[in-house]
């Protein structure tokens, strides 16, 4: 995904509709702290939403999905150097620089205690994944603790593999002001989405308090079906 033409694109269509970020947020539903983080390149909006925005202000969202630069057509006085040049020419720029269409899937999670937004966009090529916006919504917790971690792994044929981690480890914090500042997004995941079966995906947090106790919470993510 490219996050800085979406923090451009978003913030450009708001400024031109002449709305603040409160109401463009309330717009799609979010707070005016989203469209700020959106703006800044701090967070990305639900995959959902960018397409809702995208339809809206009538944007292909494939643009801001692809991280590939825009290519300049050659100049014509080098097309004139021969027929041959020029077929060849036109079989390299169709070959390296065709069009890629990405498919989208959104993750959710299935564990009622938390909330997330999260997509899987992919093609024949790469795959890549965008989980943020995580909130704990099970039972009033107040507790600090002083080291939290945040473990986003694949479970592949009951082996745990390790595709990001977020870390804290300082002053005491609630839980929920630690997953204010978790985001994942990988660019190049090393698997093809295809090969991402469904429920594989998790999230582990692990909680430690000012007593040395430790609280693990599995977060399951699902997309409901395999890509295809």
């Amino acid at each position: 995904m490219n996050q800085e033409k979406i923090s451009d694109f978003i913030k450009e269509v708001r400024t031109k509709s002449h709305l603040s970020q409160e109401k463009f947020g309330e717009k799609y539903g979010v707070t005016y702290q989203a469209v700020s983080k959106w703006e800044n390149g701090k967070n990305l909006p639900d995959i959902a939403i960018l397409k809702e925005i995208c339809k809206d202000y009538k944007k292909d969202i494939n643009e801001l999905l692809e991280n590939f630069p825009s290519i300049k057509r050659p100049n014509r006085k080098i097309l004139l150097i021969g027929i041959l040049f020029l077929v060849l020419l036109g079989i390299l720029i169709s070959f390296l620089f065709q069009r890629h269409e990405f498919q989208l899937k959104t993750l959710k999670t299935t564990c009622d205690a938390f909330e997330l937004s999260g997509s899987i966009a992919y093609d024949d090529s790469k795959t890549s994944i965008y989980i943020s916006n995580i909130t704990y919504c099970g039972e009033p917790n107040s507790t600090k603790y002083k080291k939290l971690e945040c473990l986003f792994y694949e479970i592949d044929e009951k082996t745990k593999k390790e595709i990001d981690n977020n870390v804290y480890e300082g002053e005491p914090i609630t839980l929920e002001d630690f997953l204010k500042q978790v985001n994942f997004k990988v660019d190049h995941y090393s698997k093809s989405c295809g090969m991402v079966k469904e429920g594989a995906l998790k999230l582990e947090i692990k909680a430690v308090d000012e007593n040395d106790t430790t609280t693990m919470y599995e977060i399951p993510l699902s997309f409901g079906e395999n890509c295809s």
